[in-house]
């Protein structure tokens, strides 16, 4: 139970809260955090590093009438906490729980879905428009690390801030930029004088004054600003935001609560755009986590007393795989270069980069940098391997398109987190890059069925003359026997791994091994089931395709992607192009129309039927609407039987038929 805490329920109850007891509430703030995220896993560095600037934010300002925007929104646990979630927060990130991000459908407190950095001032900005268009008198903020600064769409929303000149404050909140104290202290001296609303005022009067001396008034004042931008530049670290337009203030001790609340009071009715420059450290309150916030930035569950996170034992991950691949061939070939996107942990290349310092490049949080910097080394004869989220690669898309695939450079995508990622849920999930990449002219597109596979296909990536992608689902391995040596793979080829004469399952990446124990549970039920592993998405083995056409009649393809666009589609398309999409029965089997919500990748994957059960069951409903299909024989080549499984000319009922006879 904690003592001030307990009563908060919404930012009013916040009010209520003497000054001098919020530092006593943040830390009971910061307990509540520890032990939810501790069972739940999530971003702990980063809430732990916001605690006092949220409750200033709600102290000072009226949300929801004021609105706050959170860039990327894995820092508005607190937020949360203060708006009325508190009850439900031991579900966050849990299936149907709150979410790990802010979310509109949520609560009236949140305005904006994110998941990606940069969004925050573009999005801040169309609300301050919309409530001056509107004549209204809300408040608008939006909060961004200096992380998600090196994010393009993040300048440009500065960029356009500062022109239009709407009222409003951004909040950069900084966690890693160190400043020395006598700079900090003398700017942010400055900073209130400069920029006070009292002084604002003063020095307004003081240019109408002198610009109404007659004759010199007008040099007198031209002087007197070159003065005053003189003193900000070399005082004043926020000389960029200047130039860019904002009224800048800071640098502000970011957990001393009475300041930010101070702070935030002195701007929040100036007109034209605020930048208040906030210092925070990420996992504040926590010792381990103060010590090393890049492993806590995303927490698994752990023990509080000792810092450990809980383990299981499980098999090497697709990304751990993925690194040591990668360290091998690059090992053999010095012209191989890793690039990431501000996510060298998550995608593996933090172990590219302790072999190959001067080999490994971190673009930061601008994956469309970080593709058209790819392009200029492909035309100098280097092979980059891009390796970033299936999710984060499509913020990159039209340097895909213009700077790789229309001048067929080499380099290789490499698309960790494909498919259900889980938690973090439907700004993470990786749906969509089967039908954002394969659609492009000279792309290859390829997933491997197993860890094994994916070193060969990092090879076949990596020495394919064009580009080509990779995409590798999130967590660990099927635990199978990895091949001394790489190969390339044949592009556009297929790989038969059991035959069947009734109906043939192409498995594309993860869901290979999801499909074989399905066909499993169908030879149970009387199938004789092909299982081909696709492994590409574009090219199509077309010649495998015609061939399970002519023997079997009935295709299912099973996939961990979007049916829009995806593999299925891929299929179906080939088929039209060989002009035998008449002659054969085909399911596509994948993730439909809808956004996926957060949870557990398992529950995710049973509440979309794509797991064993949710295949085989899929499958089996297919084939028992097949029922309406003609069962007679035309011209000596296979029909179909009641049950909808090719049936031989000479009309012998099929295993399942007789089994259903069987069984009466």
């Amino acid at each position: 139970m904690t003592k001030f805490f307990d009563n908060v329920n919404s930012p009013s109850d916040l009010k209520k809260i003497k000054r001098e007891d919020l530092p006593a509430v943040a830390e009971e703030i910061r307990q509540v955090l520890l032990e939810t995220i501790s069972k739940t896993g999530g971003h702990l560095a980063s809430n732990m590093g916001v605690v006092e600037l949220t409750m200033a934010m709600h102290y000072v300002f009226d949300n929801p009438t004021d609105k706050f925007v959170w860039d990327v929104g894995h820092q508005s646990y607190v937020h949360k906490l203060l708006t009325g979630r508190k009850d439900r927060f031991d579900s966050l990130r849990q299936y149907e729980g709150l979410s790990g991000f802010t979310k509109r459908e949520e609560s009236e407190n949140d305005h904006w879905n994110c998941g990606h950095g940069g969004t925050s001032i573009s999005a801040a900005l169309a609300f301050a428009m919309a409530r001056d268009l509107k004549k209204e008198k809300n408040k608008v903020l939006a909060v961004i690390g200096d992380g998600s600064l090196t994010a393009g769409m993040a300048l440009e929303g500065l960029n356009h801030t500062g022109h239009v000149k709407n009222d409003m404050i951004v909040v950069l909140n900084d966690n890693e930029m160190a400043i020395a104290p006598n700079v900090g202290g003398i700017s942010a001296h400055l900073s209130q004088i400069m920029t006070g609303q009292v002084m604002t005022k003063i020095k307004r009067q003081v240019d109408e004054m002198l610009l109404s001396i007659p004759g010199i008034g007008r040099d007198i004042s031209h002087y007197a600003h070159k003065l005053d931008e003189a003193i900000k530049g070399v005082f004043i670290p926020g000389r960029l935001f200047e130039d860019l337009g904002f009224r800048y203030i800071g640098p502000v001790e970011g957990h001393d609560v009475e300041a930010l609340i101070e702070a935030f009071n002195s701007i929040k009715d100036l007109k034209g755009p605020t930048l208040l420059h906030v210092i925070t450290q990420k996992g504040k309150g926590y010792k381990v986590a103060e010590e090393n916030s890049y492993v806590w930035h995303g927490a698994k569950p752990f023990d509080i007393e000792t810092g450990e996170f809980h383990k299981k034992t499980a098999n090497p991950a697709y990304t751990a795989v993925f690194a040591e691949a990668l360290i091998e061939l690059a090992r053999e070939d010095e012209k191989i270069i890793g690039i990431t996107a501000a996510m060298p942990d998550g995608t593996g290349i933090n172990k590219f980069e302790k072999e190959f310092p001067d080999r490994t490049v971190d673009v930061g949080m601008a994956e469309q940098h970080g593709i058209g910097f790819a392009g200029g080394l492909s035309i100098e004869g280097f092979r980059p391997v891009a390796a970033i989220y299936s999710t984060f690669l499509q913020r990159a898309y039209d340097q895909v398109v213009h700077d790789i695939c229309l001048m067929n450079l080499s380099m290789t995508f490499a698309m960790d987190r494909a498919g259900v990622v889980g938690e973090d849920g439907p700004t993470h999930q990786g749906m969509y890059d089967i039908a954002y990449l394969r659609t492009l002219p000279n792309m290859v597109v390829m997933a491997p069925k197993d860890e094994n596979e994916l070193r060969h296909m990092l090879k076949t990536c990596i020495y394919h003359e064009g580009p080509a992608a990779l995409r590798y689902p999130r967590g660990s391995g099927l635990g199978v026997e990895i091949d001394k040596e790489m190969k390339s793979l044949e592009i556009g080829k297929a790989e038969v791994l059991r035959d069947g004469k009734d109906i043939a399952l192409f498995a594309y990446g993860h869901m290979v091994q999801t499909s074989l124990e399905a066909a499993d549970n169908l030879e149970k039920e009387g199938l004789s089931v092909a299982v081909i592993n696709a492994r590409f998405a574009k090219p199509i083995d077309k010649d495998m395709l015609s061939k399970y056409v002519k023997s079997v009649g009935q295709i299912v393809t099973v996939e961990e992607h979007a049916l829009d666009g995806g593999f299925g589609s891929a299929v179906m398309e080939a088929l039209e192009e060989l002009d035998i999409l008449s002659s054969v029965r085909v399911k596509r089997i994948g993730v439909p129309d809808i956004v996926v919500e957060h949870g557990a990748p398992k529950i995710i994957r049973k509440d979309l039927k794509l797991d064993t059960e949710g295949v085989t069951e899929t499958i089996l409903e297919f084939i028992q609407k097949g029922q309406a299909a003609s069962s007679q024989p035309k011209n000596g080549k296979k029909g179909y039987s009641s049950n909808g499984k090719a049936q031989s000319a000479n009309g012998k009922k099929s295993p399942l038929e007789v089994k259903q006879i069987v069984n009466g």
